[in-house]
């Protein structure tokens, strides 16, 4: 388990030492990006979404899109298993740098390639998937963001405690084709035990899967459910806090745009800012830094919000422990 009081920022001088071999280096070469992203090309056009949120990290690095960079972008739409082919067309195509913000697309691109630079936008335990030899030093063609999602297991369990009365049930939203899933569900069960608390694992791994699996959790008096950071979820939480509105189950996600999109609350790492600082690690990989030398930082900002509107329409009162801890309340 990663250890969440350990954050790596030392991305200084040493850490540009053996410099990688790109094109970038080569004089009058426009660095070439490739970038896979779970959803769906549309929501480039979302100020507020994660794909944005890495091209303001370029702009504010003095990189503009079909300027002085090309972006490859490869959208899996929701398809985890579409991200292997889009990871060999990037392969194919000779990126210089290949951008991934999923645990999935960080093991294809793992597999596709030893010689790419890849850059991790938020992933969750990188040394214990065994993608890098450690943080400090990666040692290979991986470097970039990690989260601690392993790490907020017991957090999430008392949040929703606090929040709903009598609580007893709780269930873990999971996809079955997310490895790391298995990893924090442990630590919810922990967690929940601790505080006599049932837990339930719903799978869903598509769309059609979300009526069933909250059809589900309401057959067996869940009242409150964790859903686990996953690019499929990510891309489905309007619909995910709608089903949770309607079987009146308190959803808890974690990122806040999951609260934005109607769920009770969410506690975590702010994805569009790891996506962001994304950026910074393209652009010293594309100055001549060895992601093998390159640390991976972890964050520890971590950010709760709550919606109180949801709050409202559930019959509850936001506790003012919460209140208090809470970075945001959406009115």
């Amino acid at each position: 388990m990663i250890n969440r009081r350990k954050l790596i920022v030392a991305l200084g001088a040493s850490a540009l030492a053996a410099p990688f071999d790109l094109f970038a280096q080569q004089s009058g070469k426009i660095p070439r990006i490739g970038f896979l992203a779970n959803g769906f090309r549309a929501e480039l056009s979302d100020p507020s979404s994660n794909w944005s949120g890495f091209l303001e990290g370029l702009r504010a690095l003095g990189y503009v899109e079909g300027k002085n960079i090309i972006v490859e972008w490869r959208f899996a739409e929701g398809k985890l298993e579409r991200q292997t082919q889009l990871i060999a067309e990037l392969v194919q195509l000779k990126v210089d740098v290949i951008v991934v913000t999923g645990t999935q697309g960080a093991q294809a691109a793992s597999r596709a390639t030893k010689t790419i630079p890849i850059v991790i936008g938020n992933i969750t335990d990188p040394v214990g998937l065994g993608l890098v030899a450690s943080l400090a030093r990666p040692g290979g063609n991986i470097t970039g963001l990690c989260n601690m999602a392993e790490d907020l297991s017991p957090k999430y369990v008392e949040l929703l405690k606090a929040f709903v009365p009598n609580f007893s049930r709780v269930a873990f939203l999971i996809n079955p084709a997310n490895s790391v899933h298995p990893l924090i569900f442990k630590g919810i069960q922990s967690a929940a035990a601790a505080h006599g608390i049932k837990v339930l694992q719903v799978d869903a791994k598509s769309a059609p899967d979300l009526e069933p699996a909250f059809a589900a959790m309401k057959r067996e008096r869940i009242q409150g459910v964790i859903v686990g950071a996953d690019g499929f979820f990510s891309e489905s939480r309007r619909r995910l806090a709608e089903l949770a509105g309607t079987h009146r189950i308190a959803m808890i996600g974690p990122a806040s745009n999951y609260t934005e999109a109607g769920a009770l609350m969410s506690y975590g790492q702010n994805s569009r800012d790891s996506v962001r600082r994304a950026a910074t690690y393209v652009d010293k990989i594309l100055k001549g830094a060895n992601p093998a030398l390159l640390p991976i930082e972890q964050s520890t900002k971590l950010d709760l919000v709550v919606n109180r509107k949801t709050a409202n329409a559930f019959g509850l009162k936001i506790p003012q422990e919460i209140l208090l801890r809470a970075d945001a309340v959406i009115e």
